[in-house]
């Protein structure tokens, strides 16, 4: 006997609804806060600050990746959801866009920075994975290196060979005055961020120019010497995002771990001043 499917919300709704939902709450106990003639910004600004909290929570999650506290997976997605929340809650902190003290400003300038680089890498972790996969390669970062200069070898290897056994020295040449700047080390890094396919046009490129005046036999190993091009620029590929999402890491954490400082200094400022 066939059970009944249970219709469930995706996760990404629930966490987005529980948002909203605190959201509204802490703007309701604001708004009563207001009336009883109190002061909101306590209360709006203890949520904020547990929020915040429990976002940097998520870097320490990732170093205790041994403990069972849940998949990555959700907790990226609640880390997500706390992002885009913070946001809002920290305007109806502020009751501002742009404060004018300096004091306030620096505090939102590294609260704006923070979420900026968030949204950033977001964007980048939703895309990048997926263009990488299309490459049908795995690359291991710290290994690229040691494949560019095999694969740097390996055409010189090619160049050589084929010199010695044509006595023509066309694809040598072409290797030198070109060819030997693109295998040197990655190139067209910003193309590749972008998804340009001006690294790809230029292999191809280069390929058919030199193609007319080789004989036959040369052309086999133009052909050997276009393949390890091709392999080299999906390195390339790979090198240029993945480090694209490693130089983002040392962006976004410093400017936690920056806001963190702020707020735990802007919580003692008002306990001692204020309260």
């Amino acid at each position: 006997m066939k059970k009944d499917k249970v219709f469930r919300l995706p996760r990404s709704l629930v966490y987005a609804c529980s948002g909203s939902l605190l959201f509204i709450l802490t703007w309701a106990w604001a708004v009563r806060t207001e009336n009883s003639l109190g002061i909101s910004d306590f209360s709006t600004g203890w949520v904020l600050f547990f929020v915040i909290a429990f976002l940097a929570l998520f870097g320490a999650r990732k170093r205790l990746s041994f403990l069972p506290l849940g998949s990555a997976s959700r907790w990226f997605k609640i880390h997500i959801t706390g992002g885009y929340m913070a946001v809002f809650m920290f305007w109806l902190h502020t009751g501002e866009v742009w404060p004018s003290s300096f004091y306030g400003q620096l505090l939102t300038l590294l609260f704006y920075a923070i979420s900026i680089s968030g949204v950033i890498g977001l964007l980048m972790e939703t895309v990048f994975p997926s263009q990488l996969t299309h490459t049908k390669m795995e690359v291991i970062y710290e290994r690229i290196p040691k494949e560019l200069a095999e694969i740097r070898n390996e055409v010189e290897a090619l160049v050589e060979e084929c010199a010695k056994e044509n006595a023509s020295s066309v694809l040598a040449q072409h290797y030198l005055e070109t060819l030997r700047w693109y295998f040197q080390r990655t190139r067209f890094f910003m193309s590749n961020v972008c998804g340009s396919e001006k690294p790809q046009h230029w292999v191809h490129q280069q390929c058919i120019i030199l193609e007319r005046f080789l004989n036959e036999k040369e052309r086999k190993y133009l052909n050997k010497v276009y393949l390890l091009a091709e392999k080299k620029r999906k390195i390339d590929f790979h090198y240029s995002l993945q480090k694209m999402l490693k130089t983002w890491l040392l962006i976004h954490i410093p400017l936690a771990g920056a806001v963190m400082a702020m707020v735990f200094w802007h919580l003692i400022v008002i306990q001692v001043y204020f309260v």
